[in-house]
């Protein structure tokens, strides 16, 4: 029997989690303390990655701490008018590398699915505890590596993530307002092929 949650509805019976997370942009601006943001870095840890390599990192800062205005700035405008909001702003970044004892690090094809693999745990986990996610890649991307101090050459910055205490549509401006709401999925047929890929 299809899983209803959220005004949404699966093809098929799945867990009501992945249904009840969604993106929003209102946020409350509740402070989130810092156990309950390791909690998410904790869950997002666990994730698959190749040959158990975990090339996820996180660069991490909390509202009104000496850490925001860096990771804020980064954000373009559209971004910013939302999340200043936010209880904390996380940057996702992957090591492009297999790093092993002894032997010269070795690339990873799979490093930014694998780092993708943690963000969904991550972005799972808060919606469990509580708070909601709104991952973007509306940043000053070129900028980024300069400002979190990573290495382009080995490393890439993969997305910008929000977290905070969902909030209110009244809190948000339009254009966000009329947007504020669970977005739906193309059907499985749409994605899911047997035997060979279709457009």
């Amino acid at each position: 029997m299809p899983t209803s949650a959220n005004g949404r509805t699966a093809e098929y019976d799945i867990d009501p989690l992945f249904l009840e997370r969604w993106s929003p942009r209102a946020f409350t601006g509740e402070a989130m303390p810092g156990e309950e943001l390791m909690t998410l870095f904790d869950a997002a840890r666990w994730a698959p990655s190749a040959f158990n390599g975990q090339p996820w990192r996180f660069v991490y800062a909390h509202r009104e701490t000496g850490a925001w205005a860096g990771l804020f700035d980064l954000l373009i405008p559209f971004n910013q008018m939302w999340a200043k909001n936010a209880a904390v702003l996380v940057f996702l970044v992957s090591d492009r590398f297999r790093r092993v004892e002894g032997q010269p690090p070795a690339p990873v094809y799979s490093h930014s699915l694998d780092a993708g693999a943690a963000w969904g745990g991550l972005a799972l986990q808060a919606s469990r505890s509580g708070w909601a996610t709104h991952g973007m890649v509306g940043f000053d991307i070129p900028r980024s590596y300069e400002v979190l101090g990573v290495d382009e050459a080995e490393f890439r910055v993969e997305a910008a993530i929000a977290i905070g205490r969902r909030g209110d549509v009244s809190l948000l401006d339009e254009p966000f307002r009329a947007r504020e709401v669970p977005s739906l999925r193309n059907p499985v047929s749409s994605i899911a092929f047997e035997g060979r890929f279709k457009l």
